[in-house]
């Protein structure tokens, strides 16, 4: 590696794996929980992990009706992009878990000669009640029906089918606030003191920094899935530089001290983890030699070292790209959910070895969903989607929220095949949080469009 190089890695590393999104500590508001989850606050460990999927997954072609009059509405309305029935796999929920519709569902197969698995593995934690489906979620700031919204009498979340726009509020759900800071990263700030001495921070982003985890008392790490990126060149020269560089007390400018701080906390921390994940081996459990595997793998191994990384509590975000298929859906997206289902199958199994399924709950998030309506090879940008939502502590193998009617120009069709979303990600988002240790009388803050619904957990966990 040359000396540019390195040099432009190390500035990457500092700004992204630690600080990147400090801002000066309230101290009214840390004082305030300190009170209620300070040290000792908990006796168990949990951890949320949010897969985001990037680009907008079509949750009508993930979740498909099975049947009857259900599945010939869905057919109408997706014209070329309607599955047959036999590419299929039944989500038989457990009793009373049944879909509002009464509806039977199925999860598109993905299954092909050289797939054999498909999406077998999330079927599986279906049918065993460690995996739930959340229908037609997505971001709102009050209840929307389909008069309010085309008679323009509800406040609408911003820029509504726009990719960055939505991807943002969907892990913000609050425009009250210029940081851009993630509803995780507010869970994790509230929670600040109950681990304030740990050196390694709750919030840890695999490969990418995420908008989820931007905190105010908290700095994101960044982890790499093989670990931490090496911030001590053996070159001499460029290790020299970056000595120069970063030293303490030598810098003129303060944004130079500001890039020297971050750049030793990101040294320091990555010292921590990588001396944490070395203290114990990975689960043995096999994970799929992709992308989104080799990141879930690399939160299974800092799950198995959690003791040595000194949290009760701790917020993991990885991501899974491709899903704006406007193009080849029919062929793009089976494999896009076959990688998904495979490597959160994978990461469940593994958390069961650790013997910690019932302290990690993992969950799907994504930009917005799709259009019901074919652009003739995919789907365009649309609105509610549904969601899976993995763990031992998922009241699992049932159906949550309010299907909706897939008829063309039906109740629940905002136009052009647009499906407005019956569920928020507020209420989806509070549920998690309840289960994670935040209090009642918190949640509002971390999410102040939650007061609008009245229904504030959706049952999901337990």
């Amino acid at each position: 590696m040359d000396r540019r190089t390195f040099l432009g890695q190390s500035l990457l590393a500092a700004a992204g794996g630690a600080a990147a999104y400090a801002v000066p500590s309230g101290l009214s508001r840390l004082g305030a929980a300190v009170h209620r989850y300070g040290p000792g606050r908990f006796d168990d460990y949990k951890a949320l992990v949010m897969v985001f999927l990037n680009g907008g997954n079509d949750g009508f072609n993930t979740v498909v009706p099975l049947e009857g009059a259900h599945y010939e509405r869905y057919a109408a309305a997706r014209a070329t992009l309607a599955l047959p029935a036999s590419a299929l796999l039944p989500l038989q929920p457990l009793p009373g878990g049944g879909a509002s519709d009464g509806a039977r569902y199925g999860l598109q197969s993905a299954l092909s000669d050289d797939d054999a698995l498909g999406t077998t593995g999330l079927q599986r934690l279906f049918g065993n009640g460690a995996a739930a489906v959340l229908g037609n979620v997505g971001t709102l700031i009050r209840p929307t029906d389909k008069d309010a919204y085309l008679g323009n009498r509800v406040p609408l979340p911003p820029q509504l089918f726009s990719h960055f726009d939505q991807a943002q509020y969907w892990q913000i759900s609050r425009d009250d606030d210029s940081r851009r800071l993630g509803w995780g990263g507010h869970i994790a700030d509230l929670m600040t003191p109950l681990d304030s001495g740990a050196a390694v921070p709750m919030l840890i982003s695999i490969n990418a920094a995420a908008t989820w985890a931007r905190a105010a008392e908290l700095d994101q790490y960044v982890l790499h899935q093989t670990g931490p990126m090496p911030m001590n060149p053996t070159d001499a020269e460029v290790r020299q530089a970056m000595q120069e560089l970063v030293a303490p007390d030598l810098q003129a400018h303060a944004m130079e001290r500001s890039y020297a701080g971050s750049y030793r906390r990101a040294r320091d921390v990555g010292q921590s983890v990588a001396e944490a994940l070395a203290s114990v081996a990975p689960p043995s459990t096999p994970f799929p030699a992709t992308g989104l595997g080799g990141a879930l793998r690399m939160v299974a191994h800092a799950i198995a070292a959690r003791n040595a990384l000194g949290h009760r509590r701790q917020i993991y975000s990885v991501s899974l790209g491709g899903f704006d298929t406007h193009d080849d859906q029919l062929l793009e997206h089976p494999l896009l959910l076959s990688t998904l289902s495979q490597a959160m199958t994978a990461f469940y199994d593994a958390t069961v070895e650790l013997g910690i399924d019932r302290g990690v709950t993992a969950f799907t998030g994504s930009d917005f969903g799709r259009t019901l309506s074919s652009n003739g090879d995919g789907s365009d940008h649309g609105w509610g989607s549904h969601h899976f939502v993995v763990g031992g502590a998922v009241r699992g193998g049932r159906y949550y929220g309010r299907m909706p009617d897939l008829s063309v120009d039906g109740p629940d069709d905002g136009g052009q095949g647009r499906i407005i979303p019956t569920t928020s990600v507020d209420q989806y988002a509070a549920t998690l949080a309840r289960w994670f240790g935040v209090e009642e009388g918190d949640l509002d803050a971390i999410l102040p469009n939650l007061r609008n619904f009245p229904t504030r957990d959706l049952g999901f966990l337990g």
